[in-house]
């Protein structure tokens, strides 16, 4: 090893999992590389080593760092914290950031030198400064960038077994919807990255499939679509032969022209948050623009898409306050039903930072409250709350019910040749088949299915 090398600090950033529930990380295909750790390691100057260790992949194991860096979803606070007191233990100072840290600060900074509560490109060269100075401060409250400074990530630290790379076009969303955090996290504006600058980005990449983790891929506005189209439009102007999915709102199905350039770009599935077909449940949830649009839109929504060569992945909540035994058997059917192609099923899970979570705590509603410990429940696909119009165990039950009707093989066999038929593609039908069975393995992971 060269003496260079040698004088280099050490910056180990960590990716934990949830190692009591594996919930949605059961597939390979639904683990996506950390971005946020990606940024950080293109951020940090040249005199620094850079390791990621990432247990969607491999267990963590020790190695010798200078600096200790850890994000986690909620679901895997618990890990990270047990991974940050191993590096502490060892006298190696250790930051935490990323969504759940920054809601929950006080709990991270108990396991942690210091905490980057909200986006930490502002504020990263002055930790790592400090962190060599050893004057780490205990908090730091990152800034909303201005969508030019946010940096791409450095990919060659992620895994090459990833199965999509995935690639953010911009930040923010002003819909505040109950249950999300995302406007607590990254603010209630749009902000979009110049389409040049994603452009550049996606040239580099290695994976032929992609995912634009975009909230809203589209987002709202005039200026919002002429970015969106602009960035279609180029992908296919580089001859760029990239498969992809993203996530977007209702109102994606409003732009016949965005939709044809999404689909020749290569977009070949696109993640709705319907979360109900019942306008008393789409109120509970504050889903503004779906009450706007009406239940009855969802069709003509899902008939749009299709004709572009586009499947629709529908979100779809279950443990609403207002959910009835017969609303929640209508819903499964509704799924089954309908023209979605691809259906995820989730449990309504109160996350910190959401005003759903304030609420359900005030009322004392909350299952699970042994916090830190906790938090392993809350990966969306268990109860954790005591639902006002039955009781737990009850919904538990319908929820079983309705998750075997959901992803019966029958079914979804059935919506792979509707895809087909619909959409006339056979990479959209593939892409929407296997997610389905992708969710059928959770919910038998889980042990929902019989």
């Amino acid at each position: 090893m060269s003496p260079k090398r040698l004088s280099k600090k050490r910056l180990t950033l960590i990716n934990p999992v949830n190692n009591v529930r594996s919930g949605f990380a059961v597939n390979p295909s639904s683990r996506f590389p950390p971005l946020g750790l990606g940024i950080l390691a293109s951020l940090t100057p040249d005199d620094w080593e850079v390791e990621l260790l990432d247990e969607n992949f491999a267990p963590f194991s020790y190695r010798d760092a200078d600096l200790v860096g850890i994000t986690a979803f909620t679901s895997a606070a618990n890990r990270a914290y047990e991974i940050a007191s191993i590096y502490r233990d060892q006298g190696v100072p250790v930051v935490m950031g990323g969504i759940h840290a920054s809601m929950c600060s006080d709990e991270a900074l108990r396991f942690a030198d210091a905490v980057v509560v909200g986006e930490a490109e502002s504020v990263w060269r002055q930790v790592l400064a400090d962190a060599q100075s050893g004057r780490l401060r205990g908090l730091y409250h990152g800034q909303w960038l201005d969508p030019d400074r946010v940096a791409p990530p450095r990919r060659d630290i992620y895994s090459d077994e990833y199965v999509f790379a995935s690639v953010q076009t911009s930040r923010g969303c002003p819909l505040d919807c109950e249950f999300c955090s995302v406007t607590a996290y990254n603010g209630r504006r749009y902000r979009r990255r110049p389409v040049a600058d994603v452009l550049d980005e996606l040239e580099t990449l290695n994976n032929e499939m992609v995912f634009f983790v975009d909230d809203n891929i589209i987002g709202n506005g005039a200026s919002c679509r002429k970015q969106a189209l602009e960035l279609f439009q180029g992908m296919v102007a580089r001859g760029m032969n990239k498969t992809w999915f993203c996530q977007a709102s209702i109102s994606v199905a409003d732009d016949a022209e965005v939709l044809d350039w999404a689909a020749r770009a290569g977009c070949r599935m696109i993640f709705i948050g319907i979360e109900a077909e019942d306008i008393g449940a789409l109120t509970e949830v504050n889903k503004r623009l779906n009450l706007k649009k009406g239940a009855s839109a969802y069709q003509e929504t899902f008939d749009r898409i299709h004709a572009s060569g586009i499947s629709v992945l529908g979100a779809f909540i279950f443990g609403m306050d207002s959910d009835t035994p017969e609303a929640l058997f209508r819903r499964a059917e509704f799924m089954v039903n309908s023209d979605v192609d691809a259906m995820q099923l989730t449990t309504m899970t109160p996350l910190p930072g959401t005003r759903l979570f304030q609420r359900l705590e005030e009322e004392e509603r909350l299952l699970y409250t042994n916090f830190p410990n906790d938090w392993a429940h809350y990966d969306l696909t268990k109860l954790v709350h005591r639902p006002k119009s039955m009781p737990p165990d009850e919904l538990w039950d319908i929820i079983r019910q309705c998750t075997e009707r959901v992803y019966d093989l029958r079914t979804l066999k059935t919506k792979a040749k509707r895809t087909l038929e619909t959409t006339g593609s056979m990479e959209a039908t593939e892409f929407a088949y296997r997610t389905n069975i992708n969710y059928r393995n959770i919910g038998l992971a889980l042990g929902t299915l019989v």
